[in-house]
């Protein structure tokens, strides 16, 4: 099974110019707000038409605008969650599950009350949705999605409107749902931690542009480009100077690079993650001075803006450490130096 698409879509002086092909259930778009997420995924779905391109999903051409196809969006087999879940607010939850139902109309009810049991909607099944919390009206949204079968879903940020608590419990609960699922999945995310927990794929977007394409873990350890390091949370990087296959100097750190992987002419930036800098006592390569020029404080870690004389003016280095306690102190058992390993160093161009 695969998805391929390729569109083009102008619209309020944006234009949305996007391009991938996967062939895995998984896979993700992340962007920040306004970058063409969602306008993406109503395409997909149907719901918005392209300028131009086409569009297949599971061999099956949805849209092409050259051969004048445009499936309507009941024909395309696709599932959509929308971000604010978009149920009909005069209607009750078994309603609301009916709509999506798209079989025999004699199968339909024995059909809905058993989606009403498998997403533990029982008791439910006649309050509106302003009575039900945040999480029952995800588990109706889901069940109306999921009633017609779809062979692919398009997630929607499903996840943006809640916090805390309330959010942990429903991504468990999707993860579970996606273990079951045997279709395609495409999730619209600005969320890096949410496209690496759900998606085995990722399209980074930006401006409406695709940027990269690929594999999510290797994007997140090897990005390839500063704008995707910067997109998937990376603080730290640096221009630099090439000094040999395996060496450099980073310009707005002020210190000279070991790295593991071999730097190539068109390399321009080196990037590390915050969490994978050590503080060590012991200068070696890779080290710079630790001197901190500004601290935020996370619920679960401290955060150091680390400034060393050598760096440039506008340079710090974000290092993030976990805490030992709640309470503990941020000076407590601070190194001498930063130790910058060479597998963690990201090239990029």
């Amino acid at each position: 099974m695969s998805i391929s698409v390729n569109i083009e879509k102008s619209f309020r002086g944006f234009t949305l110019k996007v391009q991938f092909e996967t062939t895995d259930l998984s896979t993700g778009i992340l962007g920040a707000s306004g970058s063409g997420k969602s306008m993406t995924l109503r395409c997909i779905a149907g719901i918005e038409k392209p300028d131009r391109g086409k569009i297949v999903i599971h061999g099956k051409t949805v849209f092409d605008s050259e051969e004048k196809i445009n499936l309507k969006p009941q024909e395309r087999q696709v599932g959509y969650l929308f971000q604010n879940y978009a149920l009909f607010p005069t209607m009750t939850v078994r309603d609301n599950i009916r709509c999506g139902f798209r079989g025999e109309k004699k199968l339909r009810d024995e059909k809905v009350q058993d989606f009403i049991c498998r997403y533990h909607l029982e008791g439910l099944e006649n309050r509106y949705p302003s009575q039900l919390s945040g999480g029952q009206q995800q588990r109706v949204a889901l069940a109306r999605m999921m009633i017609g079968e779809p062979e692919v879903i398009l997630l929607d940020e499903p996840f943006s409107a809640l916090d805390g608590f309330l959010k942990d419990v429903l991504q468990k609960d999707m993860q579970d749902f996606l273990k079951e699922y045997t279709g395609d999945m495409i999730m619209v995310t600005h969320s890096r931690d949410e496209a690496f927990r759900f998606c085995r794929n990722l399209m980074l977007l930006k401006e409406g542009k695709t940027l990269i394409f690929g594999d999510t873990r290797k994007l997140f350890e090897q990005p390839e480009l500063l704008e995707a390091a910067r997109l998937t949370g990376c603080k730290n990087h640096s221009r630099i100077e090439r000094l040999g296959d395996y060496e450099l100097f980073a310009l707005d750190w002020g210190v000279a690079l070991r790295t593991e992987k071999k730097i190539d002419s068109d390399i321009t930036h080196v990037a590390i993650r915050g969490h994978w800098m050590q503080g060590t006592d012991h200068k070696t390569e890779n080290c710079i001075l630790f001197q901190v020029a500004d601290y935020v404080e996370t619920t679960f870690e401290h955060q150091y803006l680390v400034k060393s004389p050598e760096m440039e003016e506008d340079a710090v280095l974000w290092w993030m450490r976990p805490k030992g306690s709640f309470d503990e102190p941020a000076e407590k058992n601070l190194p001498r130096y930063l130790y910058l390993p060479p597998e963690h160093l990201m090239l990029l161009k």
